[in-house]
């Protein structure tokens, strides 16, 4: 959906604490956490038309943000 925010801290907001001390102690965290949030600075242009690019790209890239997503809440939840 356009507008809405797919940050980690919106995503997970019980877990703000954490995702900070993550970044700052976990380089694989941090890899991931930085991937994520470049990924979806992207799509969020590409959903408010700064960018252009199909549609099956954007669902592409949606898919491998939400991987991403997944990923990172197992890092936190361990």
């Amino acid at each position: 959906m356009e507008g809405e925010k797919h940050d980690l801290v919106h995503e997970f907001p019980e877990y703000k604490e954490k995702i900070h001390q993550m970044k700052m102690d976990d380089t694989q965290f941090a890899s991931l956490f930085n991937e994520y949030h470049k990924l979806n600075r992207e799509i969020h242009r590409i959903e408010t038309g700064v960018e252009n690019t199909s549609d099956d790209y954007l669902e592409e890239e949606k898919k491998r943000r939400l991987k991403l997503k997944d990923d990172l809440f197992a890092m936190l939840q361990s």
